[in-house]
Protein backbone atom coordinates (compact mmCIF):
# COMPACT_ATOMS: atom_id res chain seq x y z
CA UNK A 1 0.00 0.00 0.00
CA UNK A 2 1.48 3.58 -1.33
CA UNK A 3 0.51 7.07 -1.80
CA UNK A 4 -0.63 6.54 -5.25
CA UNK A 5 -3.24 3.75 -3.97
CA UNK A 6 -4.08 5.78 -1.50
CA UNK A 7 -4.75 8.94 -3.15
CA UNK A 8 -6.50 6.60 -6.07
CA UNK A 9 -8.88 5.24 -3.08
CA UNK A 10 -9.87 8.80 -2.17
CA UNK A 11 -10.35 10.25 -5.39
CA UNK A 12 -12.44 7.01 -6.59
CA UNK A 13 -14.35 7.24 -2.43
CA UNK A 14 -15.09 11.17 -3.42
CA UNK A 15 -16.49 10.89 -7.10
CA UNK A 16 -17.95 7.42 -6.77
CA UNK A 17 -17.19 6.79 -10.84
CA UNK A 18 -13.86 5.41 -11.71
CA UNK A 19 -14.09 7.37 -15.24
CA UNK A 20 -14.41 10.66 -13.73
CA UNK A 21 -11.79 9.61 -10.45
CA UNK A 22 -9.68 9.08 -13.87
CA UNK A 23 -10.31 11.95 -15.57
CA UNK A 24 -9.14 13.84 -12.15
CA UNK A 25 -5.87 11.86 -11.50
CA UNK A 26 -4.76 12.17 -15.02
CA UNK A 27 -5.10 8.29 -15.72
CA UNK A 28 -7.12 5.51 -18.10
CA UNK A 29 -9.66 4.12 -16.32
CA UNK A 30 -8.07 0.41 -16.70
CA UNK A 31 -4.86 2.33 -15.31
CA UNK A 32 -6.86 3.23 -12.07
CA UNK A 33 -9.17 0.07 -11.88
CA UNK A 34 -5.81 -1.54 -11.70
CA UNK A 35 -4.56 0.80 -9.06
CA UNK A 36 -7.33 0.17 -6.77
CA UNK A 37 -7.72 -3.76 -7.27
CA UNK A 38 -3.67 -3.84 -6.08
CA UNK A 39 -4.64 -2.03 -3.07
CA UNK A 40 -7.89 -4.03 -2.14
CA UNK A 41 -5.73 -7.20 -3.05
CA UNK A 42 -2.79 -5.43 -0.60
CA UNK A 43 -5.37 -5.19 2.48
CA UNK A 44 -7.63 -8.34 1.33
CA UNK A 45 -10.63 -6.72 1.11
CA UNK A 46 -13.62 -5.46 -1.53
CA UNK A 47 -13.29 -1.59 -1.37
CA UNK A 48 -16.04 -0.69 -4.04
CA UNK A 49 -19.07 -2.40 -5.43
CA UNK A 50 -18.88 -2.05 -8.83
CA UNK A 51 -22.48 -0.69 -10.44
CA UNK A 52 -23.31 0.08 -13.95
CA UNK A 53 -23.19 3.90 -13.18
CA UNK A 54 -20.55 4.26 -11.30
CA UNK A 55 -19.48 2.73 -7.67
CA UNK A 56 -21.01 1.60 -4.28
CA UNK A 57 -18.41 2.35 -1.41
CA UNK A 58 -18.08 -0.63 1.15
CA UNK A 59 -18.06 -0.93 5.04
CA UNK A 60 -14.21 -1.29 4.97
CA UNK A 61 -14.03 1.37 2.28
CA UNK A 62 -15.86 4.33 5.08
CA UNK A 63 -13.10 2.81 7.08
CA UNK A 64 -10.48 3.29 5.69
CA UNK A 65 -10.71 6.76 4.27
CA UNK A 66 -10.19 8.93 7.12
CA UNK A 67 -7.04 6.71 7.87
CA UNK A 68 -5.81 7.42 4.15
CA UNK A 69 -7.01 11.24 4.13
CA UNK A 70 -4.55 11.20 7.35
CA UNK A 71 -1.47 8.97 5.98
CA UNK A 72 -1.37 11.41 2.68
CA UNK A 73 -1.51 14.03 4.79
CA UNK A 74 1.54 13.32 7.05
CA UNK A 75 3.52 11.84 4.06
CA UNK A 76 2.64 15.24 2.33
CA UNK A 77 3.83 17.05 5.26
CA UNK A 78 6.83 14.98 5.59
CA UNK A 79 8.22 15.79 2.05
CA UNK A 80 7.57 19.28 2.59
CA UNK A 81 9.67 19.43 5.46
CA UNK A 82 12.67 17.48 3.75
CA UNK A 83 12.24 19.57 0.94
CA UNK A 84 12.23 22.56 3.10
CA UNK A 85 15.35 21.69 4.58
CA UNK A 86 17.52 21.11 1.47
CA UNK A 87 16.16 24.76 0.22
CA UNK A 88 17.93 25.92 3.21
CA UNK A 89 21.36 27.48 3.49
CA UNK A 90 23.66 26.11 6.73
CA UNK A 91 25.30 28.35 8.79
CA UNK A 92 27.63 27.47 11.81
CA UNK A 93 29.03 30.06 14.16
CA UNK A 94 31.09 29.56 17.64
CA UNK A 95 30.37 31.80 20.19
CA UNK A 96 33.30 32.68 22.43
CA UNK A 97 32.85 32.41 26.30
CA UNK A 98 31.77 36.21 27.42
CA UNK A 99 29.56 36.65 25.79
CA UNK A 100 26.37 38.13 26.80
CA UNK A 101 23.18 36.82 25.73
CA UNK A 102 21.61 39.91 24.23
CA UNK A 103 24.46 40.35 21.70
CA UNK A 104 24.11 36.27 20.59
CA UNK A 105 20.35 37.12 20.29
CA UNK A 106 21.00 40.08 18.51
CA UNK A 107 23.54 38.61 15.60
CA UNK A 108 21.12 35.51 15.15
CA UNK A 109 18.38 37.71 14.54
CA UNK A 110 20.67 39.93 11.84
CA UNK A 111 22.10 36.74 10.39
CA UNK A 112 18.05 35.74 10.00
CA UNK A 113 17.31 38.64 8.20
CA UNK A 114 19.99 38.56 5.57
CA UNK A 115 18.47 35.17 4.63
CA UNK A 116 15.36 34.34 6.26
CA UNK A 117 15.95 30.57 4.31
CA UNK A 118 19.18 30.20 6.76
CA UNK A 119 19.66 27.08 9.19
CA UNK A 120 21.29 28.46 11.49
CA UNK A 121 23.94 26.71 14.13
CA UNK A 122 25.58 28.36 17.02
CA UNK A 123 28.26 26.10 18.69
CA UNK A 124 30.46 27.07 22.06
CA UNK A 125 34.22 27.70 21.46
CA UNK A 126 36.31 27.62 18.03
CA UNK A 127 34.24 26.19 15.57
CA UNK A 128 32.17 27.16 12.55
CA UNK A 129 32.43 29.14 9.81
CA UNK A 130 33.00 31.96 12.02
CA UNK A 131 33.14 33.04 15.56
CA UNK A 132 31.40 35.67 17.90
CA UNK A 133 34.31 36.83 19.97
CA UNK A 134 36.22 39.75 21.27
CA UNK A 135 38.53 41.30 18.76
CA UNK A 136 41.79 40.59 21.01
CA UNK A 137 40.35 36.38 20.62
CA UNK A 138 41.05 37.08 17.05
CA UNK A 139 43.82 34.05 15.45
CA UNK A 140 46.58 36.07 13.40
CA UNK A 141 45.41 34.11 10.14
CA UNK A 142 41.57 35.59 10.49
CA UNK A 143 40.14 38.42 9.56
CA UNK A 144 37.94 40.84 11.88
CA UNK A 145 34.24 41.77 11.27
CA UNK A 146 33.12 44.67 14.19
CA UNK A 147 29.46 44.70 15.29
CA UNK A 148 29.57 46.27 18.45
CA UNK A 149 31.71 48.44 21.09
CA UNK A 150 30.53 48.65 24.70
CA UNK A 151 32.04 49.93 27.66
CA UNK A 152 33.56 47.46 31.05
CA UNK A 153 31.89 48.83 34.29
CA UNK A 154 32.78 48.13 37.68
CA UNK A 155 30.36 44.99 38.79
CA UNK A 156 28.94 45.45 42.43
CA UNK A 157 26.79 43.34 44.71
CA UNK A 158 23.41 45.25 45.29
CA UNK A 159 24.24 44.66 48.94
CA UNK A 160 27.66 46.42 48.91
CA UNK A 161 27.95 49.74 50.64
CA UNK A 162 29.56 51.52 47.30
CA UNK A 163 27.11 53.82 45.79
CA UNK A 164 25.65 52.83 43.04
CA UNK A 165 24.54 56.35 41.76
CA UNK A 166 28.15 57.70 42.17
CA UNK A 167 31.94 57.53 40.79
CA UNK A 168 33.88 55.25 42.84
CA UNK A 169 36.48 57.37 44.56
CA UNK A 170 40.07 56.18 43.66
CA UNK A 171 40.27 55.39 47.76
CA UNK A 172 37.34 53.12 47.34
CA UNK A 173 38.81 51.05 44.67
CA UNK A 174 42.28 51.06 46.05
CA UNK A 175 41.09 49.39 49.06
CA UNK A 176 38.72 47.18 47.42
CA UNK A 177 38.90 43.29 47.34
CA UNK A 178 38.61 42.46 43.88
CA UNK A 179 38.56 39.32 41.65
CA UNK A 180 40.55 39.15 39.00
CA UNK A 181 40.45 37.14 36.15
CA UNK A 182 44.39 36.84 34.93
CA UNK A 183 43.85 34.94 31.81
CA UNK A 184 41.61 36.74 30.57
CA UNK A 185 43.21 39.24 27.84
CA UNK A 186 41.54 41.94 29.55
CA UNK A 187 43.74 41.72 32.75
CA UNK A 188 46.61 44.19 32.42
CA UNK A 189 44.37 46.70 31.20
CA UNK A 190 42.16 46.62 34.36
CA UNK A 191 45.62 46.58 36.58
CA UNK A 192 45.75 50.10 36.85
CA UNK A 193 42.04 50.14 38.44
CA UNK A 194 43.08 47.01 40.85
CA UNK A 195 46.36 49.26 42.34
CA UNK A 196 48.17 47.78 45.07
CA UNK A 197 45.11 45.06 45.80
CA UNK A 198 45.87 43.47 42.21
CA UNK A 199 48.61 41.13 44.09
CA UNK A 200 46.51 39.93 46.60
CA UNK A 201 42.74 39.49 44.66
CA UNK A 202 39.97 38.41 47.03
CA UNK A 203 39.52 35.58 44.34
CA UNK A 204 40.14 34.61 41.15
CA UNK A 205 38.40 33.48 37.68
CA UNK A 206 39.27 31.71 34.84
CA UNK A 207 36.53 33.37 33.09
CA UNK A 208 34.56 36.92 33.57
CA UNK A 209 31.29 35.10 33.93
CA UNK A 210 32.54 33.03 36.34
CA UNK A 211 34.25 35.86 37.99
CA UNK A 212 31.05 37.84 37.86
CA UNK A 213 29.20 34.99 39.88
CA UNK A 214 31.62 35.02 42.58
CA UNK A 215 30.73 38.90 42.91
CA UNK A 216 27.04 37.92 42.73
CA UNK A 217 28.21 35.68 45.87
CA UNK A 218 29.57 38.63 47.90
CA UNK A 219 33.52 37.70 47.49
CA UNK A 220 34.61 41.02 46.00
CA UNK A 221 34.18 43.42 43.02
CA UNK A 222 35.04 43.01 39.50
CA UNK A 223 35.29 44.62 36.36
CA UNK A 224 33.75 43.13 33.21
CA UNK A 225 31.37 44.30 29.91
CA UNK A 226 28.54 46.08 31.32
CA UNK A 227 26.35 43.47 29.17
CA UNK A 228 27.77 40.69 31.12
CA UNK A 229 27.15 42.10 34.87
CA UNK A 230 23.58 43.27 33.54
CA UNK A 231 22.50 39.85 33.27
CA UNK A 232 23.38 39.32 36.95
CA UNK A 233 19.85 40.29 38.98
CA UNK A 234 22.53 40.11 42.22
CA UNK A 235 24.76 42.96 40.69
CA UNK A 236 24.80 46.36 39.32
CA UNK A 237 27.27 48.22 36.92
CA UNK A 238 28.82 51.05 38.18
CA UNK A 239 30.95 53.53 36.23
CA UNK A 240 34.55 53.48 35.95
CA UNK A 241 36.54 56.50 37.18
CA UNK A 242 39.39 57.68 34.64
CA UNK A 243 39.29 57.01 30.58
CA UNK A 244 36.20 54.71 29.58
CA UNK A 245 37.51 51.17 29.19
CA UNK A 246 35.95 49.37 26.23
CA UNK A 247 35.88 46.14 23.97
CA UNK A 248 34.99 45.45 20.39
CA UNK A 249 33.23 42.38 19.61
CA UNK A 250 32.44 41.12 16.04
CA UNK A 251 33.04 38.33 14.34
CA UNK A 252 36.42 36.56 13.35
CA UNK A 253 36.78 34.19 10.35
CA UNK A 254 39.12 33.52 7.71
CA UNK A 255 39.12 34.44 3.88
CA UNK A 256 37.81 31.11 2.90
CA UNK A 257 34.84 31.83 5.17
CA UNK A 258 33.50 34.37 2.62
CA UNK A 259 32.65 31.87 0.01
CA UNK A 260 29.82 31.72 2.06
CA UNK A 261 26.98 34.23 1.03
CA UNK A 262 25.37 35.38 4.31
CA UNK A 263 29.25 36.05 5.74
CA UNK A 264 29.42 38.13 2.16
CA UNK A 265 26.59 40.16 2.75
CA UNK A 266 27.16 40.77 6.05
CA UNK A 267 30.67 41.81 5.41
CA UNK A 268 29.67 44.39 2.89
CA UNK A 269 27.18 45.53 4.61
CA UNK A 270 29.59 46.25 7.46
CA UNK A 271 32.38 47.89 5.20
CA UNK A 272 29.17 50.36 3.56
CA UNK A 273 28.36 51.31 7.25
CA UNK A 274 31.13 51.11 8.88
CA UNK A 275 29.14 52.02 12.30
CA UNK A 276 27.03 48.96 11.66
CA UNK A 277 25.83 47.60 15.55
CA UNK A 278 24.06 44.56 16.68
CA UNK A 279 20.79 45.40 17.30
Amino acid sequence: MDSRQLNAFLCVFEERNITAAARRLHLTQPALSATIKALEDALGTQLFLRLPRGVEVTSDARTLYPQAQRMLAEAQALTQQFRHNRDRLALSIGIAHDIADEDIAALAARLQALEPRLLLTLEPGCSGHARLAPEEDRCEDELFLPLREEAYALAVPLTHALDGDALPRPEELASASWITCPADYSHQRLLPLYGAMAAFPAAQAGTLQLALSMAAAGMGLAIAPRSLILQHPALRACALPGGQLTRRLGLCYSVPALAHPVLARLAQEAAEAPSLALG
